[in-house]
């Protein structure tokens, strides 16, 4: 009777507990259930996948794409901007830059008082070339991400790790930039998928590694995307298929009945030099390659994007996407990044 008493208890607590996630959620309870996970990153080769739905998850200020003006550039503090004096003058609008160039979760909001369009195309965010000592740290979060005809059972050279090695190749390569490639999986644990917690598990190794590499001054954490299956990113570049591009940032903080407030424990001393930075990659990859870069995805939580100024997470396409289309895309994603970093 009292092991009955106990099962009817344990079930009770259990209804309970499933009642009240929506009122959590509401009042941001979501910092912990997600755990930071990225909206379609739970789709790891050998988890089931999860479906990413823009239009549920997220609030898509404007829809139409700016087309890059290859006009004579603007500059601001010596610096040479890939942007005509025509677009600056756009950018100067908050709603314009608002609509034109991000998708903005409806978990947060962007203010005005983030970015300043001219200030951040303005910062120097060079670096000095050299293949004696890393400069640059590429690392995955979810190292087991796959893509439409990966074998995972081969090993990560089949999923995103692999990709990454491409993009480390041409760094060094073609651009003489220094890289290091993490192989940590810190979306595995005790030999067994598991995303919740992969961005707790990432930080203490990768800050290691900052600490023993005190040259490296840009962390990548590179992902792909979760997609409907039907949803191809797809672009042609130089006669190549190529997966399209994410640049992605967490502003700290989420929007509650339009307040915002920000996420405790979850703090970000750099959010400002992050979204500058990818800015910039944005405006080069578009100035580059048209239609290579999608928006930039602004989500509420942090990741892992406070530990340099010079920090970015891309998702290189999806999950539907091919591997061939997905390293394609590794050399325009190269020139983008070299010519924010070296200013080529």
């Amino acid at each position: 009777m009292q092991k009955k008493n106990k099962g009817a208890l344990n079930l009770a607590g259990l209804v309970l507990f499933l009642l009240a996630l929506p009122f959590f959620f509401g009042m941001g309870g979501g910092a912990f259930a997600m755990a930071e996970v990225l909206p379609g990153q739970a789709a790891a080769s050998f988890l089931p996948y999860t479906e990413k739905t823009e239009s549920l998850s997220a609030k898509v200020f404007g829809t139409k794409d700016v087309e890059f003006s290859q006009t004579p550039a603007v500059t601001k503090g010596g610096r040479t901007l890939s942007v005509s004096a025509e677009e600056m003058a756009r950018l100067r609008d908050f709603s314009y830059l608002r609509s034109s160039y991000y998708i903005i979760d409806s978990r947060t909001a962007l203010l005005p008082s983030d970015i300043d369009a001219e200030e951040a195309l303005g910062l120097d965010f060079s670096i000095k070339k050299t293949t004696k000592e890393p400069k640059i740290l590429i690392f995955h979060t979810h190292a087991h991400e796959g893509f439409a005809d990966s074998d995972m059972s081969k090993g990560l050279s089949e999923g995103i790790w692999g990709a990454g090695e491409e993009l480390k190749r041409i760094l060094e390569e073609e651009y003489g930039i220094g890289v290091l490639h993490d192989d940590g999986q810190y979306d595995v644990v005790n030999g067994k998928g598991q995303i919740t917690g992969a961005y707790e598990r990432m930080e203490p190794p990768i800050r290691k590694i900052l600490a023993e590499h005190p040259s490296i001054e840009v962390c990548i954490d590179l992902h792909r995307d979760g997609v409907g299956d039907s949803t191809r990113l797809v672009t042609n570049i130089n006669g190549k298929p190529c997966a399209q591009v994410m640049f992605f940032n967490g502003l700290c903080r989420l929007n509650k009945n339009g307040t915002t407030q920000a996420i405790s424990g979850l703090e970000n001393p750099y959010l400002k030099e992050n979204l500058a930075f990818s800015l910039q990659m944005k405006k080069a990859a578009d100035a580059l390659y048209p239609g290579f870069s999608r928006k930039i995805y602004l989500n509420a939580y942090r990741f892992s994007l406070h530990m340099l100024p010079r920090s970015t997470l891309i998702e290189v396409g999806a999950q539907t996407n091919t591997k061939a289309e997905i390293w394609n895309a590794m050399e325009p994603l190269a020139k983008a990044l070299a010519s924010v970093l070296t200013e080529q």
